[in-house]
């Protein structure tokens, strides 16, 4: 009897250990996100900002913004790490969109020529950046950085020095006043010029588009529940605690959309959320990206990267040609960027010839990172969710500021400080993590 009783205690502290282990594992593998989460809330609640405000800007910049975050998951799929070289697609967007306006093709059919130009300029640095690191494996991050760096210098001297010089072009709006060189900032809405070019194709009520999401989800989410089960050869429970979970959720929300729609008692600072619109055809592109992301994978290319990240060798062994698939995953993420420059541009209304490209690589990680992602993993989900929490600090953070230390200033060095402080934490929570592995193994 008290060996049972012996054997039970060792299972129950067994049980104990592994859970408080996940926890751990859990909060420290969430621990940028946790503690953004947190700054966040506390940022809202000392700006006073309106929510009506904040919401309205933080889905102008999802919308903005989302698609260069979504275009660095690929190489990291393929353990290429985060590739700062998404600055150098999106020049390849810009000169698309220079190009465009010096021709004077406007709206719609701009964008899209914009879009279809930049395919082929970015396909060329794209190879040409993963030629590069395929010479320098192991430091693609620094390499890409300083990759970045350089090209901006070539494209300075280009738009600077050889437009109207070796290059010709006559454009008075354009160009400066010496003939040689394009202005500093490039309006995009003379003539209608491609500003919401995009955003302005359609635009529906967010909270409709999220009542439809939310009842899609439902009926997609049980279809495909219900086929897997009815094809799977094992007994399976419909109901799992996922399941459960996703649905009561998608039914809080779909309650919570209802009352704001269809009560009359909610506030009208409140009741304002209602009129908030969103660009649908923006919306579909961000999420004809992420299902493009999903299928990928599932893909034997998407296998290829998968193989090449998690081991190079042995993917050399399966008969891949690792130096390929690396400069296919670069390539890719190169051309998204430049169509994600495109549609960040469209949204802004300004090109600021200099300077547009400049933090796209530094913002786009640091809203990744923040999201949960790491240098060797990064899903659709953490690329979302570090979107929203980056761009809620930077929503909040001015009045944050001003109201706690009398100047809005001090918000806008914390939103430098932010970005970049959590690259470098993120960073160094990657290699302690690396190396506390490689102990455990060894002991």
């Amino acid at each position: 009897m008290s060996n049972t009783n012996h054997v039970e205690v060792l299972e129950k502290t067994k049980e104990s250990e592994a859970i408080s282990l996940k926890m751990k594992s859990f909060f420290i593998d969430h621990s940028v996100t946790i503690l953004f989460i947190i700054i966040c809330l506390i940022g809202v609640k000392i700006s006073k900002l309106p929510l009506f405000f904040i919401t309205s800007e933080l889905l102008t910049r999802i919308s903005r913004n989302s698609f260069l975050v979504l275009s660095l998951i690929i190489p990291v799929l393929a353990g290429m790490g985060l590739n700062f070289g998404i600055t150098i697609g999106a020049m390849a967007g810009q000169i698309a969109i220079i190009a465009v306006t010096h021709w004077g093709i406007t709206g719609i059919q701009g964008f899209l020529l914009c879009g279809l130009l930049s395919v082929p300029i970015a396909m060329i640095f794209g190879y040409l950046i993963g030629t590069l690191l395929n010479k320098t494996k192991g430091q693609e991050m620094i390499t890409s950085m300083i990759a970045g760096f350089f090209a901006n210098g070539i494209y300075q001297f280009i738009f600077l020095f050889a437009v109207g010089s070796i290059i010709p072009m006559k454009d008075p709006i354009m160009m400066l006043s010496s003939g040689i060189g394009i202005r500093n900032t490039v309006d995009l809405s003379k003539n209608v010029g491609i500003k919401y070019a995009l955003d302005n194709l359609k635009k529906v009520p967010a909270i409709k588009v999220l009542l439809i999401a939310l009842v899609a989800t439902i009926i997609i989410y049980s279809g495909i529940r219900f086929y897997k089960i009815k094809n799977s050869k094992k007994k399976e429970k419909f109901i799992t605690g996922q399941y459960l979970s996703t649905m009561i959720g998608c039914f809080v929300g779909i309650l919570i959309c209802s009352i704001f729609m269809f009560h009359e008692g909610i506030p009208n600072n409140l009741k304002m959320i209602t009129k908030i619109k969103l660009p649908i055809a923006t919306c579909l592109v961000i999420a004809g990206l992420c299902l493009f992301n999903v299928m990928i994978v599932k893909t034997k290319l998407g296998q290829d990267f998968r193989t090449v990240g998690q081991d190079n060798h042995i993917a050399k062994i399966s008969g891949i040609n690792v130096n390929k698939i690396r400069i296919i995953a670069i390539t890719l993420s190169t051309l998204l960027a430049a169509w994600g420059q495109l549609i960040f541009l469209q949204n802004i209304g300004t090109l600021n010839t200099y300077g547009s490209h400049v933090q796209i690589a530094t913002f786009s990680i640091a809203a990744l990172l923040i999201g949960g992602a790491s240098v060797s993993r990064a899903t659709i989900g953490q690329a979302i969710l570090g979107t929203i929490l980056f761009h809620t600090l930077f929503i909040v953070s001015p009045m944050a500021g001003k109201n706690l230390f009398g100047d809005a200033q001090i918000g806008e060095f914390f939103r430098a400080f932010v970005a970049y402080g959590v690259i470098g934490l993120s960073l160094g929570l990657h290699a302690w993590r690396k190396r506390v592995g490689v102990k455990s193994k060894l002991e």
